[in-house]
């Protein structure tokens, strides 16, 4: 007789719907503890970027029912084959919604690329059916096909049908953390997987070397993990996490502010022309797949906005996704926003981006990796003096 394995598991506990996140750490003490903030986020400083207001968390997670869980692995050893290296990694998790009715309430969604050097997989059946029906994992570049195998067994251990009746195809997102990150190991576990959305919570968000962005740089400086949200009248909250990882520096701009220049380049960071950004978006109203590919499309502008040209060995990936309109496996889902007002939400979009990255940068500490390597943390006070004297910082 079939059985499907517990919840347990794949790592995600009994009750997870009201399980507590603090127990989650305390269960998986192989992943170090998420670094603390680094200060106030640019928006308590005063940073203002575009006409609308955030949400309550500035967070994807304002958008409802959108939860957000990290596994972060940080670990030194010898380099193979005598051990695993340096780990500078993990895996994040964005739950559309509760992964117990994913399978069965598909929600709607779209994608769009700016540059394809990277992956999403899942990625075609959005383009054939316009939903996703598994959270959205990221992680590094190397770690996609054993995050996949953790995210099938999820889906198997919270979904009667998945694997007797019907399938499911996860949505994995990757960009490259081998600067920092031994690549020659595939540092997660698939169960790292269930550990990240038995982690996910709603409200407030790790940013910067936590989960998938622990070893990911940005125009030089340490990145990784960043989100941001905007309150659009009359359709409702725009969420925005990146998993930003592009360069080579200087480049950086912040709401219009050369910074990148007038820091000039760090001594010790990756240069090449490569990296990458997964852009994950989430509203909350209803659209059809069309819209949402629309609406993804829009993230690239905000990465542009902080200095990325989407090189020939990026990989700018993006999804959106739309909560309101999941209706029963098999049912089209509904409708409600017309084109015309979609133009509030691409501006959301592009503004919430661009604040993401940003995040990112901030709330990311310097982290030393693999050979030595030095991933350099954004000085923020001579920062904060550059954004007051182009008069960016609200008082």
């Amino acid at each position: 007789m079939r059985t499907s394995p517990s919840r347990s598991a794949v790592g995600i506990p009994e009750t997870y719907d009201s399980f507590n996140p603090a127990v989650v750490a305390a269960l998986y003490a192989r992943c170090v503890s998420v670094h603390e903030p680094r200060g106030p986020r640019l928006r308590k400083l005063g940073l203002r970027i575009g006409r609308f207001e955030a949400g309550s968390a500035n967070a994807i997670t304002d958008v409802s029912g959108v939860a957000v869980g990290h596994v972060t692995v940080w670990r030194d050893e010898p380099d193979p084959p005598e051990g695993r290296g340096v780990a500078r990694t993990g895996v994040t998790a964005v739950l559309p919604a509760s992964v117990k009715t994913l399978h069965a309430e598909p929600v709607p969604a779209g994608t769009a690329v700016l540059n394809g050097a990277g992956e999403l997989t899942g990625s075609v059946l959005i383009a054939e059916w316009g939903r996703i029906e598994t959270p959205i994992y990221l992680t590094s570049t190397h770690a996609v096909g054993r995050v996949y195998d953790g995210a099938i067994s999820v889906a198997v251990a919270s979904e009667a049908n998945v694997g007797i009746e019907d399938f499911v195809i996860p949505v994995v997102g990757e960009c490259d953390d081998s600067w920092l990150s031994e690549g020659r190991v595939v540092q997660v576990e698939a169960e790292d997987a269930g550990r990240a959305v038995a982690a996910a919570a709603s409200g407030s968000v790790a940013e910067g070397a936590v989960g998938a962005g622990t070893g990911m740089m940005t125009k030089g400086y340490k990145a990784g993990i960043g989100t941001s949200s905007r309150l659009v009248p009359g359709v409702g909250a725009v969420g925005v996490l990146v998993l930003s990882n592009f360069y080579p520096p200087p480049g950086l701009v912040m709401d219009g502010v050369p910074i990148g220049d007038l820091l000039g380049e760090p001594l010790e960071t990756r240069r090449s022309k490569a990296g990458s950004c997964i852009g994950v978006v989430a509203v909350d109203a209803s659209l059809s797949h069309h819209q949402l590919e629309r609406v993804a499309r829009r993230a690239g502008l905000g990465l542009a906005r902080c200095g990325s040209v989407a090189h020939h060995g990026s990989g700018e990936i993006f999804v959106a996704f739309a909560p309101p309109g999941r209706r029963p496996r098999g049912e089209a889902p509904v409708t409600t926003v017309p084109d015309y007002d979609l133009n509030d939400v691409f501006e959301a979009v592009v503004d919430a981006t661009e604040e993401a990255v940003l995040n990112a940068l901030w709330a990311a500490p310097e982290v030393v990796g693999r050979e030595g390597r030095v991933g350099p943390a954004l000085p923020h006070d001579a920062v904060l003096e550059m954004l007051t004297a182009h008069g960016r910082l609200e008082r």
